[in-house]
């Protein structure tokens, strides 16, 4: 799914900051999705695209099933999924006021390693 943002500068006048004045500027961003990553798996492999998706769903239970034991999962370069629990609280409904109990639960967090930090610099 690619998504697409219009900037639009009404006045005529100087090139301010990479833009012209008075045009129109698209900009698409393509986010990688699932399949985009099984493709990659797919060519780098020369495998099928099968073998592929079966490859990158094992990946993604292990680090599922990690998470749902309480383990940390590391993986070199990429960075560390953590889960973290939150205490129960008290919280409040935005429509009635009313005060309500928040139950405890885990969520699942992510530390990017230092190599993708720099990747993305």
């Amino acid at each position: 799914m690619a998504f697409s943002i219009l900037f639009a500068c009404p006045a005529p006048g100087p090139v301010a900051a990479g833009l012209r004045l008075n045009s129109v500027w698209q900009v698409t961003l393509n986010p990688m999705n699932k399949a985009d990553i099984v493709s990659k798996v797919q060519e780098t492999l020369g495998s099928t695209k099968a073998d592929a998706e079966r490859a990158v769903e094992c990946v993604i239970e292990s680090i599922h099933a990690g998470l749902k034991k309480g383990d940390e999962v590391s993986i070199a370069g990429l960075g560390i999924f953590v889960t973290k629990a939150r205490p129960a609280r008290e919280g409040r409904n935005p429509r009635t006021g009313e005060s309500i109990h928040i139950a405890a639960t885990r969520t699942p967090k992510f530390r990017p390693a230092k190599g993708l930090k720099d990747a993305v610099k």
